[in-house]
């Protein structure tokens, strides 16, 4: 399906291993409660790709295909937005504006004097500030979005489409996580990242709750329990919210893969280090969603035991992946950071010792998780060679 490229490949050494409890049961109940009563909710599709099982040798590989999340083109859509609104209903709260303040409430502008004096910010490479920014419109908040330079026109646009203020910062991801954290302490905004560290977890507690959401959903879709489960890093919010959910469906069973760019593996290096560890330099990666040097906190406390692997893949085979996707009949259009979890497979399926250390097999039941669509229809453009509406 895909040609042969280099990849890294490291098995957990502290899978299974106890710990603590990153994401409890009563706040997924809470948010999956909320998101699936928004108007436009509607559960994702998850794909049969025959032709990827066909190709990594496996029984079956299940797609959950999130192109298509609230008109926003991804996951993020489940976590930014359900973490505005209960920063918001805790601030009115706390100001004596609205004791209990609805969604409902919140969407048809009752406490609307009140929330415009709240602005939520985030640093992103793209998705989780349209998320925060569409959450901030829809609950009647002001939001300031930070993107380092590299972020493409295409995703600036479709952040401010959403009535956000953009503003860029010199460097990487981090060094916009750093400056949103820096304003936000000047001005009293209120930062809604989707990256924790310590002294900062709740709010990105509530981000990775709504991400469950849509892990939930895939397990009620696939009836049976995967054997694997790949899955892109970047921070790491989604793989553990993932993994979090795997366990609460189905046990231990599921062995989590989780996949990063090459060059910006910070969950690979933590792993290697055997503690949260930064990869430096540009972390210049076609995945733009993944570039990511530093784990957030919540996620490397449920990865650091519960991750069966990790592995960092060359842009090139997300490229070749979203290509062969595009190919299919019907096509599925999938972003640069969807196709991780897919290369991933088909990288260490062809590889005789990845594919023994993770048990793939004839009978191997595999999840993936294509957590965005052509969110940038101008890259995905030139990466594929042809529009996402053109097949």
């Amino acid at each position: 399906m895909i040609p042969t490229f280099p990849f890294r490949f490291l098995i957990n050494r502290r899978h299974g291993t106890p710990g603590i409890v990153v994401l409890p049961e009563g706040g997924f109940r809470r948010a999956k409660e909320e998101i699936s009563s928004w108007p436009g909710y509607a559960p994702t599709p998850l794909l049969d790709l025959p032709d990827a099982a066909a190709a990594a040798r496996v029984g079956s590989v299940l797609y959950k295909d999130e192109g298509g999340r609230f008109g926003l083109g991804s996951f993020k859509a489940l976590g930014g937005a359900y973490a505005v609104m209960r920063l918001l209903q805790a601030e009115l709260a706390k100001r004596g504006a609205a004791n209990a303040a609805t969604a409902a409430a919140l969407m048809d502008g009752t406490h609307r004097e009140a929330t415009r004096a709240i602005t939520v910010t985030c640093a992103t490479d793209g998705n989780h500030g349209r998320s925060v920014a569409w959450g901030a419109q829809r609950f009647g908040a002001a939001c300031v979005i930070f993107v380092h330079e590299t972020v493409s026109q295409g995703r600036r646009d479709a952040i401010a489409k959403w009535g956000a203020e953009i503003r860029v910062v010199p460097g990487t991801y981090d060094d916009a996580v750093r400056e949103a954290q820096k304003q936000a302490d000047a001005n009293g905004w209120f930062v809604v990242s989707d990256t924790s560290y310590p002294g900062y977890t709740e709010v990105p507690r509530d981000v990775m709750q709504g991400y469950r959401v849509m892990a939930d959903e895939a397990a009620d879709q696939a009836g049976q329990a995967p054997t694997h489960v790949f899955i892109p890093g970047g921070v790491g919010g989604v793989a553990a919210a993932v993994s979090v959910q795997m366990r609460a469906r189905f046990g231990a069973g599921p062995r989590i893969i989780v996949v990063e760019p090459d060059k910006a593996a910070c969950l690979l290096a933590s792993a290697e280090a055997g503690e949260p560890a930064t990869v430096t330099g540009d972390l210049d990666t076609l995945m733009a969603g993944l570039a990511c040097g530093e784990p957030s906190l919540l996620a490397w406390q449920e990865l650091e035991r519960a991750a069966f692997a990790f592995m960092a893949v060359p842009d090139e085979s997300a490229v070749a992946c979203m290509k062969a996707l595009a190919a299919r009949k019907p096509a599925v259009v999938a972003g640069e950071s969807a196709v991780a979890g897919l290369a991933g497979l088909l990288l260490a399926a062809q590889e005789p010792f990845a594919r023994t250390a993770l048990g793939l097999g004839q009978d191997s039941r595999v999840l993936l998780f294509g957590t965005e669509g052509a969110t940038d229809p101008e890259v995905y453009a030139r990466l594929v060679g042809h529009a996402p509406s053109s097949n």
